[in-house]
């Protein structure tokens, strides 16, 4: 990855992919005062200083602002990175739903053989799609020998996962970990006998009208493997896609897609103590408002509040930090709300 020092928006390019198709498109409608307010000066600023290269606004499940940025466009892909591990959660509903796994207690060890000794015995699908696994997976991004990295380069990523160890007792406390979203991928996959990326192809990409196709990566041909943690390359429009569907408790048009229960429980904190993440999203407050998100490396984006009816996606090169051990929102996440209500108000 040539004169970059971490993944970025187009390394799709550079790794092995399968394509997840499209069936019949259901373009997002355009709302009746579709770009008629122009950007802020400070959402200006914020996109030129982070490298933004889309931002949406949906209202009411229309488009009422959309603007494009750095030569992409409404169909250009770019790397969702973490953004992929709500999708995963909501595969693991889909799984239960579908009988393929009993319920979130279920153990990992009864798919995962690499897990059935000492602590890993007690850790459930549940744990997984919660952040609590207890494993000593080390989220490092910019460090050559952390097993993130490995994760994303290995040609193998079972034998990665499989080497993974536990640090302490599983479902008690909240540690975020890309290494979970993966094994509940390998979960899934093993429980349904079926390749993540065909399942997420059947149970969400086409039921929700996507519009165009997309990419996961996967570690190799041989191996085949999704990243699952990661790398879903699509568009702003298409994302959005599982934010109505949530905020919508898991309806779609009408149709029941994924149980309004989970839904319901996975925009909660499962840890008292770690109020910002329930089961595969983040969670925040935004002017006294409650918000749930999906969020990636570099301040990918699909934000939800669901009292205005309100869907704002961000795709960007990179994010305005703030201090983890103070807020575990990024500035920018703030920034931008802040922005985005400034033009619908």
């Amino acid at each position: 990855m040539k004169g970059h020092t971490t993944a970025y928006l187009e390394d799709y390019k550079e790794f092995d992919n399968q394509t997840i198709d499209i069936s019949t498109p259901q373009p997002w409608p355009n709302h009746i005062n579709y770009n008629s307010v122009k950007e802020t000066s400070g959402l200006k600023s914020i996109n030129t200083a982070t490298g933004t290269i889309a931002f949406v606004i949906i209202k009411n499940d229309s488009i009422w602002f959309e603007n494009y940025y750095d030569g992409f466009n409404e169909d250009s892909k770019s790397n969702s990175f973490s953004m992929a591990k709500s999708y995963v959660s909501g595969l693991m509903q889909k799984a239960i739903e579908d009988g393929y796994i009993k319920s979130l207690n279920q153990p990992v060890c009864d798919f995962l053989p690499a897990f059935c000794d000492g602590k890993a015995a007690k850790m459930t699908v549940g744990d997984l799609s919660s952040m609590s696994s207890g494993t000593n997976w080390d989220e490092a991004y910019y460090s050559p020998l952390s097993i993130t990295t490995r994760a994303y380069f290995d040609d193998d990523l079972a034998k990665v996962m499989n080497g993974l160890k536990m640090d302490t007792d599983p479902g008690k406390s909240f540690k975020y970990a890309s290494g979970d979203t993966q094994m509940l991928a390998m979960v899934i996959e093993k429980a349904s006998g079926k390749k993540l990326y065909d399942y997420f192809e059947d149970s969400f990409w086409k039921p929700l009208g996507a519009e165009n196709s997309t990419l996961w990566q996967v570690d190799s041909e041989d191996h085949d493997l999704v990243k699952a943690y990661c790398c879903i390359a699509s568009n702003a429009k298409d994302f959005a896609r599982y934010g109505k569907l949530f905020k919508n408790h898991g309806k779609w048009n009408g149709k029941q897609i994924l149980d309004s229960a989970f839904v319901a429980k996975s925009v909660k904190p499962r840890f008292i103590d770690n109020p910002q993440y329930g089961y595969g999203w983040w969670l925040a407050s935004f002017d006294e408002k409650e918000v749930f998100y999906m969020r990636g490396h570099l301040g990918q984006y699909v934000i939800v509040i669901p009292e205005d009816n309100v869907i704002v996606v961000r795709l960007g090169h990179s994010i305005e930090k703030s201090n983890p051990d103070v807020d575990p929102h990024s500035a920018d996440f703030y920034s931008l709300l802040t922005e985005a209500y400034e033009m619908l108000n």
